[in-house]
Order: structure tokens, then sequence, then C-alpha cells
């Protein structure tokens, strides 16, 4: 597994152990990031790439986080409930010289702690057929990780079934063979609280 484009094109990751991690097709996570690197979501007609405070949540090997990284993002907070996925990108940003602009945390996406630093653009690719997007995203949103007008890229399996939290706008949908990618703006000016 290689990051694709920028600063580390070509450049070999890690993946954990086993077969619980399904990192991101090569061929995917070019197309997704094309469209990112082209896309005019934000006021000023920037690429959601330039500058972003990334998250990526369910990370696994990171690949989404470095390919960000090495595609012109600012930083990124890796998180996942899996010791051995947070272990492989600790491996990951030290071979790429990323420790610096990396943050590691180990929490469940759905049961997120309160976000510090609200996040530009943020990958959720949770482990397919066990139905976390709508929780992860529902939670994340309340619990202050995006920031207002965020890009949030989201990944399934193409017969997972996914229902929109309300608090996000639709902007593009594609499929590659067995996934569909979504990329959704966080509409709220005012951040989503859970009543207590």
């Amino acid at each position: 597994m290689r990051v694709v484009a920028g600063s580390h094109r070509g450049r070999t990751l890690q993946a954990p152990p086993g077969l619980s991690v399904r990192p991101t097709s090569e061929r995917t996570r070019e197309a997704v990031f094309n469209i990112l690197a082209h896309a005019r979501w934000s006021p000023d007609d920037r690429s959601p790439l330039l500058e972003a405070r990334v998250l990526d949540a369910f990370c696994g090997s990171g690949a989404l986080g470095f390919e960000a990284l090495s595609r012109g993002a600012a930083s990124c907070l890796f998180l996942d409930r899996n010791q051995a996925a947070l272990d492989c990108v600790r491996q990951n940003a030290a071979a790429l010289d990323e420790d610096s602009r990396v943050t590691i945390l180990r929490a469940d996406a759905t049961k997120p702690p309160p976000g510090r630093v609200p996040f530009t653009l943020a990958f959720l690719d949770p482990p397919y057929g066990e139905t976390l997007l709508e929780p992860a995203l529902t939670a994340l949103a309340a619990h202050h990780w995006f920031a207002p007008g965020a890009i949030v890229v989201v990944e399934a399996e193409n017969r997972d079934p996914f229902t929109r939290p309300n608090l996000f706008e639709p902007l593009d949908e594609r499929r590659y063979r067995y996934t569909t990618v979504r990329f959704l703006r966080f509409g709220r000016e005012t951040p989503y609280t859970i009543e207590p």
C-alpha cells in the first residue's frame, strides 16, 4: 500500500496485522482525492485539502489521513479503538517523518470525547456491515468535532444501508466496485448539541 500523490508520493504504508482492517484501495483513494483536489465547495473556491485540519476516524492504517497530509493538509488526528491500528499509524507517521503534524487518539467514534479543535475535513471509513456511519456522524457532530462547513467523506459497502443525518448536506456520491463514497458538508452554523 502506497501514498498515491503529493509530497509522500510512492512511499509505502504499513497495514495492521489481521483481517479486521480493510484499507481503502489505492484506486479508490486516488479517485476520492482527485475529487477533493478539484472541489470548489468552500466560499473562496479553494480545495478543502489545503491547510485542512483533518480527522481520520476508524483510521486503520491511516492511509486516508496520510494521503491528505501528503496533498497539503496542515494536520491530522487519527482516531480508532483498535490499538494495533494506532500502533501502525504511529509507525507510518515516523517512517514519513510526520510526527509533528499527527495526533493519535484511542477512542470510539460512536462515543467520542468532547472535541478540542473542530476539523475542516474528515474521513469516516468504518468496518463494513456494522452500521456505524450514522451513529458516528451524529456523535462527532454532537461533541463539536466538525467546524461549520466541514467536508466529511464517508465510505461504506454498496449494500450497507445509509441514512444521512440532517445535520449534513449531500455534495456528491460515487461508486467504486463494492464501495460507495459520499461527500457531505456539515451544514449547521451553530454546532449541534445533545440535550442533557
